[in-house]
């Protein structure tokens, strides 16, 4: 995400239409964009009418959201939330998401996955991804498994 350019202001917001066929794997329904980002529907089609979020609609009329505008609300969410202490956490280890990126070769494959304010990467093997038939825009459930897990609790 670093390096990715921001949207100029003069396209954000403004709707245009969408091949469906062509970009259905790029773009989230407005409602799939609204719970990775914590927010409702309506607050989603405020942000479009103020230019703060990119909007395509499809040939029949519906909003869809770009994947690229859900991960760079998320990264300038990110940058601009302070760290907070840990008050208490026990973390739980099944993380609902959208796939927002698949890269394989003969062997192994990368699935990246947007988990509400939580990118995830899993390295899985290719075939793995082919008997999954993981694709980009598609909702998924990532468990994490570890050997070693921490609770904190500050003073």
């Amino acid at each position: 995400m670093g390096g990715m350019a921001p949207t100029p202001p003069s396209r954000r917001g403004a709707p245009e239409l969408l091949d469906p066929a062509l970009d259905r794997e790029r773009a989230l329904r407005i409602g799939q964009a609204a719970e990775l980002l914590g927010v409702g529907i309506d607050t989603l089609r405020r942000w479009e009418a103020s230019h703060k979020l990119r909007v395509i609609r499809t040939a029949g009329g519906q909003r869809i959201v770009p994947i690229l505008e859900v991960s760079r609300l998320l990264a300038e969410r990110r940058r601009e939330t302070a760290d907070r202490p840990i008050v208490a956490q026990s973390a739980r280890n099944r993380f609902v998401g959208i796939v927002t990126r698949v890269e394989r070769d003969g062997v192994a494959a990368v699935v990246e996955v947007l988990a509400g304010p939580h990118r995830l990467v899993s390295l899985m093997t290719a075939e793995a991804v082919d008997e999954l038939a993981i694709r980009i825009g598609q909702e998924v459930v990532c468990v994490v498994k570890s050997t070693n897990v921490i609770v904190e609790i500050p003073r």
